[in-house]
C-alpha cells in the first residue's frame, strides 16, 4: 500500500473517532438521565409526562384516552393483518386471478386508510390535552411515524409498537 494511501486511511479513521467522540460528548452533555432511564425501561407514558411538561390531570386523561384506544386500534391491525394475508393468499396461487388480488390490495389500502386517519384523530386528541405548544410539538413528532406503520398491534405512545411499518 503506498504511503499516500495509507495516509488517507490513518486520516479517515482518526475523522470518524473525532465525530464519534464528538457524538457521544454531545448525546451525553445533552442528555436528561431522567428521560435517559424512563427511556431504557420503555415507560413512554414517562417519557411523555416528562417531554410535554403533563399535569397529573393531563397524564391521567392521556393514560386513560391511549388505553381506551388500543382496543379499536389492536381490530384495526387485524383486519389488516387478515386482508394482507388474503391478498398474500391470492398472489401466490396457481393460477393468479389478477382482478380478485387488485381487489384485495384496495381492501388493505381502505383499510391502512382507515387506519391511519383514526391515528391520526387519535394523536390530535392527545396533543389538545396538552398545552397549545407542548401539543403543536407532539403532533410535529408523531405524525410523520404514522406512514411507516405495519399494523402489527397497538403502539406505546412513542409509535414504536410497530418500527417496521403500519400500526396504531
Amino acid at each position: 500500500m503506498s504511503e499516500a494511501v495509507k495516509n488517507v486511511w490513518i486520516a479517515a479513521a482518526l475523522l470518524l473517532a473525532i465525530a464519534m467522540a464528538a457524538g457521544f460528548a454531545g448525546y451525553r452533555a445533552g442528555c436528561d438521565p431522567a428521560m435517559h432511564e424512563q427511556a431504557c425501561r420503555s415507560d413512554t407514558m414517562a417519557w411523555l409526562r416528562q417531554e410535554f411538561h403533563l399535569t397529573d390531570a393531563q397524564y391521567a386523561a392521556i393514560d386513560e384516552l391511549h388505553r381506551g384506544y388500543t382496543a379499536s386500534c389492536d381490530e384495526h391491525c387485524r383486519a389488516i393483518r387478515e386482508a394482507m394475508q388474503a391478498r398474500d393468499a391470492l398472489e401466490s396461487a396457481k393460477p393468479a386471478d389478477p382482478a380478485a388480488i387488485a381487489a384485495a390490495g384496495r381492501r388493505v389500502r381502505e383499510l391502512s386508510g382507515r387506519c391511519e386517519t383514526a391515528l391520526l384523530r387519535h394523536l390530535g386528541q392527545v396533543a389538545a390535552l396538552m398545552s397549545p405548544e407542548d401539543g403543536r410539538r407532539y403532533l410535529g413528532m408523531m405524525r410523520p411515524l404514522v406512514a411507516k406503520f405495519r399494523h402489527t398491534g397497538a403502539p406505546d405512545l412513542d409509535l414504536s409498537a410497530s418500527h417496521a411499518g403500519h400500526g396504531h
